[in-house]
């Protein structure tokens, strides 16, 4: 069970716009950080700022695959997070041309 602390401070992190349009994109699929440059129209070290903050919260998982990291997203042990990430808008028209990703 989470403390009203750590709920907090999740709470704090997501109030970033920024950050949670990075959330609501990964909800649809995990990314490299180069993708969300390119979505965001942003730099690289902002991106990578961003990342490293969901990181450090426990929101994003990230993976190595040889030169590239992968995020995608890590809430499935936040339960009080599952009505905020539902409530995401879908990215379809941000991830078009990307993976012909659609949403339900």
């Amino acid at each position: 069970m989470s403390t009203i602390g750590e709920i907090s401070e999740t709470m704090k992190l997501l109030a970033d716009k920024t950050r949670l349009t990075i959330m609501a994109l990964l909800k649809e699929r995990e990314m490299c950080v180069c993708d969300i440059v390119d979505i965001l129209e942003t730099s690289q070290p902002n991106v990578s700022q961003h990342l490293k903050k969901l990181k450090t919260g426990g929101l994003v998982h990230e993976a190595k695959r040889s030169q590239w990291v992968y995020y995608s997203l890590n809430v499935e042990d936040k339960p009080y997070l599952e009505s905020v990430v539902d409530q995401l808008p879908c990215m379809k028209s941000q991830l078009e041309g990307r993976t012909g990703l659609s949403c339900d």
